[in-house]
């Protein structure tokens, strides 16, 4: 398995859809991805097998210091082998060299041992606020 990561990769919105229905266990939705993340992106990191979509995380931000990571999605077959830990490294490199000075991520409680553990993320004292 010899996977690539892009930072900014162009990506076929189809493809990102099935993904994120995979990862988020859903039907399929018709987001327009690139509309989105062109407002709202520092950028995102797309994990390639051959020409296959297997990896993506969103780096929203503040237009500042603070990244935060959203949609960490990782393809069911290719799980456990290291891509997300390895698109989140690929994203806060490129958070780092946009000049920002925080990554931060929120996520649910089963997710602790790979932002903890695998990413390297530390424990603080977050809100949140069910709209």
């Amino acid at each position: 398995m010899s996977i690539t990561y892009k930072w900014g990769s162009d990506f076929d919105n189809t493809a990102l859809n099935a993904l994120h229905a995979e990862g988020f266990d859903h039907a399929p939705h018709q987001t327009d991805w690139r509309a989105r993340l062109e407002r709202h992106s520092l950028g995102w990191v797309c994990a390639w097998e051959d020409s296959s979509l297997v990896g993506f995380v969103n780096v929203v931000w503040d237009g500042g210091v603070h990244a935060f990571i959203l949609d960490t999605l990782v393809a069911r077959q290719h799980r456990s082998r290291g891509v997300g830990a390895s698109l989140i490294a690929t994203a806060a490199r490129e958070a780092r060299a946009a000049q920002c000075e925080w990554l931060h991520v929120d996520f649910e409680e089963h997710l602790s041992p790979f932002y903890f553990d695998a990413c390297g993320f530390k424990k603080t004292t977050a809100g949140l606020i069910a709209l």
